[in-house]
């Protein structure tokens, strides 16, 4: 049963075990500070990549339309989740953690190489090429008819280049993700789990810590002073971390690789969609020899029970028909991650329309508000809210027999998430209605936008609200992957919670890539160096909004039978697989 216990993880409460609490990192202190330090500086990079790209790809002289550069985004953060199992699997069955963690750091710093690289002009002709001159139309200035005829852009300049450099980021980032989490808790796995917990508290804190350090001051200086700069650092920092990583591997508690639980689902899937049995010894109805025969739905994985006559015990085809049920919450959770990562993406593009206060500075030339901020204040609203949640609200609601399961508190994620695109469609509604009368110049990052008069504060509803969604759904995903996943899964449930993640970023890629269609053209309008005045991002929103909230309906049906099923399993004295 998912109880308080599935919350230790990110920032559990109550007193584990008989050991002082000064004693249980005794001897591992190196070991986990070298893990800690490494996740600190991996998400300060990863955040300074994430920070600025559509504002680092709206400008000269790549000149991305917003809906590009959303689009480069939202593939990225796609891959980074997508490649989470094999990260996974690549530890279980062939390096170990370590091994792979050290093997994904140097490919990250790989890729890393390439952004300061694509930044400076030094460089950047060597690797993208000649610039090819392009007319630049002013397509998101006053347009009295509220209309405005552009020509269609030119080819994304520099794009190869920008888009190796953030697919091998982006498999570096998710084979370490797969790993760095389990290998850290390896770590003091042996001194009980109050020394887990304690863990897993720093280890949380460490990866807000990063992206806190990176939203503040990377973005500010890419944004401000100099995207070189603000490359270089993020490139340095994972640079630092392969070394810190790779320098603690005498201190390092670590364990050979054992086998994947990937290869055992593989197996078993092909096996019971296809058993390797002759159709005389099931029934003789003359339908052939050799065929794949569907049995019953009761029967499509007990055919592969070694008392069926299968090749698999029974403990791990049990597992794998625990897997299969868990999995359409996976998939109801797809509109969710597609709403959440505009957070970093379109959420981004409307705030360098809107009103940006400066700020002032001792140099000549005066320094902005970051746009990223905003994502910042996310992980700060998190920090705050999270021990606030567990050590108030959540004892309240269980003294009182209150407290929600972890499907019902993703639900309530669900409709915050709704909630937070609706907001940012009403907004951009608002804004459209403003620059049709009058618009300001405001330079950001060496870019002129036609803004909307209207403070970019207006924006703090929305990201607050995926804030709280992220508290509810996000971290009771993860509760409800470790909690409803036999032991022997966890690792496979993990990867597949961040493989469903990174499904819904590529989904809201594609939708975008969709809408941009001209068909459609809520975002075709071409217009110059990224702006989106003539497009209609207030549709777009609102199309995730009315996606999450069928969504919704459907996850509380599917959450229901779920539950009803964990609750007669649970009668059944069986196992205790939960």
């Amino acid at each position: 049963m998912a109880g308080s216990d599935e919350r230790t993880p990110l920032l559990g409460s109550g007193n584990h075990g008989a050991r002082r609490a000064s004693s249980a990192f005794a001897g591992r202190r190196v070991a986990c500070g070298a893990v800690l330090l490494t996740e600190l500086l991996e998400r300060a990079a990863f955040y300074g990549v994430t920070a600025n790209l559509v504002l680092f790809l709206n400008g000269a002289p790549f000149n991305w339309e917003g809906a590009q550069a959303s689009q480069a985004l939202l593939l990225f953060m796609g891959v980074t989740y997508l490649v989470s199992p094999f990260g996974g699997w690549l530890a279980d069955a062939l390096l170990g953690k370590a091994g792979t963690i050290v093997l994904s750091l140097a490919l990250y710093l790989l890729g890393m190489l390439a952004f300061p690289l694509v930044a400076a002009p030094s460089t950047r002709a060597a690797l993208c090429g000649p610039l090819r001159p392009a007319r630049i139309e002013n397509c998101s200035a006053p347009f009295p008819n509220g209309s405005a005829a552009c020509h269609d852009g030119p080819p994304r300049y520099c794009a190869p280049a920008t888009f190796a450099g953030l697919v091998i980021v982006g498999l570096g980032v998710g084979t370490v993700k797969a790993n760095i989490t389990p290998f850290g808790a390896d770590q003091v796995k042996d001194r009980g789990p109050e020394a887990t917990r304690r863990f897993f508290n720093w280890f949380y804190w460490s990866i807000n810590l990063g992206a806190i350090v990176s939203l503040g001051g990377v973005a500010y200086i890419q944004q401000n002073v100099s995207f070189v700069i603000g490359y270089v650092i993020p490139t340095v920092c994972i640079g630092v971390a392969f070394v810190v990583f790779f320098c603690g591997q005498s201190f390092f508690i670590t364990k050979p690789p054992d086998g994947s639980a990937f290869t055992d689902v593989f197996k078993i899937l092909a096996y019971s969609f296809c058993p390797q049995k002759q159709i005389g010894e099931h029934r003789s109805n003359g339908e052939g020899t050799g065929v794949c025969q569907q049995s019953s739905k009761h029967s499509l994985f007990d055919s592969c029970k070694m008392s069926r006559g299968g090749p698999f015990a029974e403990e791990k085809v049990e597992d794998v028909k625990a897997l299969v049920k868990i999995v359409p919450v996976f998939l109801a959770l797809i509109p969710y991650w597609t709403v959440y990562f505009q957070m970093q993406t379109t959420y981004v593009l409307q705030s360098l329309h809107l009103k940006i206060p400066a700020i002032s500075s001792i140099t000549a030339t005066p320094h902005t508000f970051p746009a990223a901020w905003l994502t910042m204040f996310d992980a700060v609203l998190i920090l705050l809210l999270i021990p606030l949640k567990d050590k108030l609200v959540d004892p309240v609601l269980k003294r009182n027999g209150l407290l929600p399961s972890s499907l019902k508190r993703i639900a309530v994620g669900m409709f915050f998430v709704m909630c937070s695109a609706f907001a940012a469609g009403i907004l951009e509604s608002k804004r459209l209605n403003l620059v049709k009368e009058k618009t300001i110049n405001q330079t950001i990052g060496n870019v002129v936008y036609y803004a909307a008069d209207l403070p970019i504060w207006w924006q703090l509803p929305q990201y607050v609200l995926i804030g709280i969604s992220e508290i509810f759904a996000s971290i009771a995903g993860l509760e409800f992957a470790y909690s409803a996943a036999p032991k022997s899964m966890q690792s496979a449930i993990m990867g597949l919670f961040f493989f469903f993640s990174g499904i819904g970023s590529f989904v809201g890629s594609g939708l975008l890539a969709l809408v941009s269609v001209k068909a459609i053209g809520w975002m075709s309008s071409h217009a110059d160096i990224g702006n989106i005045n003539s497009c209609y991002l207030n549709y777009y929103f609102f199309l995730l909004a009315a996606i999450q909230g069928a969504t919704l309906l459907l996850f509380l049906i599917v959450s229901v039978k779920y539950d009803r099923q964990r609750s007669r399993a649970n009668g059944v004295p069986a196992g205790g697989r939960a």
